[in-house]
């Protein structure tokens, strides 16, 4: 049957070994990885906390991070960051959003077998995307 914490447990594994992966990849292929905030200094050179890194090229993968509002109740939801750390199912889940990862969590919680409700602010969700997947969700 159908287990949260089987699924959270190997969604754990999988990210972990996938980082190692890409993390070897990296130092397979002599690349220097920096962790931190990037400024550019100028067209050849970063600063990543108190270090200046200069090079011919520099790429800059700047991740993500969930903005939460500045609203009541704010204190009672999550980002797309916690939802594996929740550790049980919710019955029910409210999903703030109209990108992909919003509508990949809704979809996600719906088929787990939460009753989901998706909040858009505007009138369909993936806006950029193509318009037939957009119009097909909806």
């Amino acid at each position: 049957g159908f287990s949260w914490p089987k699924i959270k447990k190997t969604r754990d594994e999988y990210i972990q070994r996938l980082n190692g992966i890409y993390d070897r990849n990296l130092a397979n292929s002599k690349v220097e990885k920096f962790v931190g905030k990037a400024v550019f200094v100028d067209a050849h050179t970063v600063q990543v906390g108190e270090e200046q890194i200069t090079a011919e090229h520099i790429i800059i993968a700047t991740g993500g991070t969930p903005r939460m509002p500045d609203i009541p109740g704010i204190e009672h939801a999550i980002n797309s960051d916690g939802f594996f750390d929740l550790e049980d199912l919710p019955k029910k889940a409210v999903v703030v959003g109209a990108g992909y990862i919003a509508v990949e969590m809704a979809g996600i919680l719906n088929a787990l077998g939460s009753d989901v409700t998706l909040s858009i602010r505007h009138d369909s969700v993936l806006r950029s995307f193509d318009h037939t997947i957009s119009e097909n969700l909806m």
